[in-house]
């Protein structure tokens, strides 16, 4: 949630920052501006009448420590009105600073001075392109053809079991997964990650705090009769470890990792583009998270996104790295990088991770704060970032690395999953 302050101080900045993720609604900023004005009106009469009340009380205590009962009387008088007025510039108060908040709720971050314009992925910026695409054989299979062959994902008894979107992971294809979780975990914590297992429901608070909700609704699983979440990403309960915390500016950067999995509805997500892995309702992700003083937080994105890529590199995966465009770029963030594979089978880049900085947008909804050198209480910057999701990395890990001895599994992951090739 932007800071109320900067959107009054800087209103045209602010329009134009957001007409760079295209977001024109230049009647909702005046809207905020206006509820601002009127709700410091309201609260600024509130405290004047309470003022002369506090005032009018302790002159007629002095009357009548003075015997002038009739003159306290008249003054008793005169205020009696003085309770309704502040009730009911109170229930202005309230609606107003509702009516606000929700206008400030549907007002995106602002994109940072870097982010390109466009409006689609295809806007994006390439920033680095690493490794060399794989030359594969005529008959090379797409991974679903492959994971039907050496039976080691089943697309169909997950839909039996579940639906689409929820395969099963058997045998070689299990093992995988899970050598590939604690390869990501033990990576992170060399990189002074400190690891939290954290739960995979939130409230409603949670989701708020993170800018989950309102904005994404229709892509969480709603359990509806406890009023929680299934968490589309471990950032949102890691995050909120730390709502409504005066963190230490000693302790910065607080860095956590975590691995859980997560749910996301996807709806009307259809077409070849979501065959096999490329598209999941649920899926397996470690998640890095840090909060970080503001005037470190692009170098920390700058070094998130370089450890990402040090991933890939050990995996021997070519990918390449994108600066979002505003249009591409998700409601909470400021700016951006996704990670790219290339998938050879499908030749087409797939997403495996995003970091970004979303500044004090998230810690404004979590009020996670710290005090600077000055001793004054500042909103700390969030990031977080995908280190990394597993379902598009097992899909170019099973595509690339075909041969005909079968799936030769990268150096760095034999001694997690205890064999060299699946077969």
């Amino acid at each position: 949630m932007l800071q109320l302050n900067y959107i009054r101080e800087n209103r045209n900045e602010v329009v134009e920052r957001l007409a760079v993720k295209n977001f024109n609604d230049v009647e909702l900023v005046d809207q905020i501006i206006a509820l601002d004005e009127q709700r410091r009106k309201v609260q600024n009469e509130s405290d004047s009448i309470a003022a002369e009340a506090n005032s009018s009380a302790k002159q007629i205590g002095d009357l009548m420590r003075q015997g002038k009962k009739e003159e306290a009387e008249a003054i008793k008088s005169k205020s009696a009105t003085y309770k309704e007025q502040i009730k009911q510039l109170q229930d202005t108060l309230e609606q107003v600073e509702k009516d606000l908040n929700q206008k400030l709720l549907s007002l995106p971050n602002l994109p940072y001075k870097l982010v390109p314009k466009g409006l689609t992925p295809e806007d994006n910026e390439v920033v680095l392109t690493n490794g060399e695409v794989p030359s594969l054989a005529a008959d090379a299979l797409p991974h679903w053809e492959l994971a039907a062959k050496y039976d080691i994902i089943d697309f169909e008894l997950g839909t039996k079991v579940t639906g689409a979107g929820f395969p099963v992971y058997k045998g070689k294809g299990a093992r995988l997964q899970r050598g590939l979780i604690n390869f990501f975990l033990d990576e992170a914590a060399k990189m002074g990650y400190r690891e939290v297992q954290v739960p995979i429901v939130v409230n409603e608070a949670s989701a708020y705090a993170t800018g989950q909700l309102p904005d994404k609704e229709g892509q969480m699983y709603h359990v509806t009769n406890d009023d929680l979440y299934l968490i589309p990403t471990a950032e949102v309960p890691i995050t909120n470890i730390y709502r409504d915390v005066i963190v230490k500016s000693e302790d910065f950067p607080i860095k956590h990792c975590g691995y859980t999995p997560c749910f996301r509805r996807e709806a009307g997500s259809y077409g070849a583009h979501v065959r096999g892995l490329n598209r999941l309702h649920q899926f397996d992700k470690v998640e890095l998270v840090q909060i970080v003083h503001p005037d470190h937080s692009y170098d920390t994105l700058e070094e998130m996104s370089a450890y990402v890529q040090s991933l890939l590199q050990k995996l021997g995966l070519p990918y390449r790295v994108l600066r979002l465009c505003g249009g591409d770029m998700s409601f909470t963030s400021a700016m951006t990088y996704d990670m790219e594979t290339y998938s050879a089978a499908q030749q087409r880049w797939l997403e495996v991770s995003s970091v970004s900085n979303f500044e004090t947008y998230q810690a404004n909804r979590l009020k996670v704060r710290f005090k600077n050198d000055d001793g004054k209480t500042t909103l700390a910057h969030t990031l977080n970032g995908s280190a990394l999701a597993l379902p598009r990395i097992v899909a170019t890990l099973l595509e690339n690395n075909q041969t005909d001895k079968g799936i030769k599994i990268p150096e760095v992951l034999v001694p997690y999953v205890g064999f060299e090739y699946i077969d």
